[in-house]
């Protein structure tokens, strides 16, 4: 028998490698993808039918155009990597990929890419896989249009959505990721584009990155994660036009910024999160025209934050604006728009003649001692804020906008 297939195998590799396409499926001659990647010459596109394809760990050691139709699912059945690409120039397209293996030593992947470059993983659906999407050692790699789902709910029994370990000019576009534990991860991933997607409801961080230099964070939602986003000792960074929703709870926010240098945070939404942004060891920092409504504090900016432009900005809605742990301040508020500003306009130039000082006394108070929010929107805290604006005492002194807007700035 053995023989029987030696000699079907040899009459049919010259015939599917000079067609450069080979088809696999039940009515086809080849039934599995295996054998289709052990046929296929540099280059040859694998269109792979409906159905279900429970063929373990399968390996894509050759440039190869996988190409699903109809969407047909590859079965870890919870004991393997499903799809391992060690090739480059290798394309994924059109598949559903389920029920990976766990395991903590190896992470395991729905797709794992292992040092190769110019790989494109685009259209996938990829639903209770341990890692989603994992790039090790990357160069060049698309990852488009993909379905990122994980159903469980303990942060050390899942990997990340998408997750991304020294790679360089990675694009991440248009993903849907939900259920993981970090929806989108990068470490020592640099010049590269995350834009577009939607991680939604994972365990811990929609997004969280450490030092990954020189990329760009454009146009994505980041909405009911447990703790918003988490951006750390990294330099160049450029986060345009996000929207940073709905993430409550004791230590929850939209955005964290740690150790951040030389960048940019422009035309971000920050909505409903226990803090908007909380900045710690912040430097030579421009925030302009970001939107802050209804969060618990819509920013906490530490004394060791320095040179930290905050300008142009719209503040509506907050319990708190801002909020500090010292009073040394070595950053720069003006022209933002704030609705709890009480002062006027008398030159009718649309600028407040009286600075705003946008750290009540009762934040300090809170920021000491957590338990006096018992006495949030109590009469005895509205006096004191209304004091200390008449008589500055605790509040630090330089944190000041001493050009507010009187109308939104955008």
């Amino acid at each position: 028998m053995k023989c029987f297939h030696f000699i079907i195998f040899l009459l049919l590799a010259p015939i599917i490698a000079f067609s450069g396409t080979i088809k696999v499926g039940a009515g086809e001659l080849v039934h599995s993808i295996k054998q289709a990647i052990h046929l296929a010459q540099k280059g040859d596109t694998i269109i792979v039918a409906a159905g279900e394809y429970r063929e373990g760990n399968i390996v894509v050691d050759k440039q190869v155009f996988l190409q699903g139709k109809g969407m047909p699912v590859l079965n870890g059945q919870k004991k393997f990597e499903i799809l391992s690409i060690k090739a480059n120039g290798v394309i994924v397209e059109g598949f559903k990929l389920v029920h990976s293996g766990i395991s903590a030593i190896d992470d395991f992947a729905g797709i794992k890419l292992y040092d190769c470059k110019d790989i494109v993983i685009r259209n996938n659906m990829l639903h209770d896989t341990y890692f989603g999407i994992y790039v090790q050692y990357g160069i060049n790699c698309k990852i488009i249009n993909n379905t990122v789902v994980a159903f469980l709910k303990e942060e050390q029994q899942s990997g990340n959505g998408i997750h991304c370990w020294k790679s360089d000019n990675i694009l991440i576009s248009g993903n849907k990721i939900m259920g993981h534990r970090d929806g989108i991860y990068l470490e020592f991933v640099s010049n590269s584009v995350i834009s577009n997607n939607h991680s939604i409801k994972n365990i811990r961080y929609g997004l969280h990155f450490m030092s990954s230099n020189n990329n760009k964070y454009l146009s994505n939602y980041f909405i009911g994660n447990g703790a918003g986003v988490a951006v750390m000792y990294s330099n160049q960074v450029q986060m345009i036009n996000n929207v940073f929703k709905e993430n409550w709870g004791d230590a929850a926010y939209g955005l964290l910024l740690k150790d951040i240098r030389d960048s940019e945070i422009k035309g971000n939404h920050f909505e409903k999160n226990t803090s908007g942004i909380y900045m710690e060891a912040v430097t030579r920092v421009s925030m302009e025209h970001n939107l802050f409504i209804n969060n618990g504090w819509a920013m906490k900016i530490q004394a060791n934050c320095m040179e930290v432009n905050v300008t142009k900005n719209n503040f509506l809605g907050n319990s708190f604006d801002v909020g500090t742990n010292g009073n040394l301040v070595l950053n720069r508020f003006n022209n933002n728009y704030w609705d709890k500003y009480e002062g006027y306009d008398i030159n009718k130039d649309k600028i407040g003649d009286v600075p705003y000082r946008p750290v009540s006394m009762y934040s300090m108070i809170v920021e000491q001692n957590p338990t006096a929010m018992m006495l949030f929107r109590s009469f005895i805290t509205s006096l004191l804020d209304k004091t200390e604006k008449l008589i500055p005492s605790i509040t630090p002194e330089n944190l000041v906008d001493n050009l507010p807007l009187m109308n939104k700035a955008f």
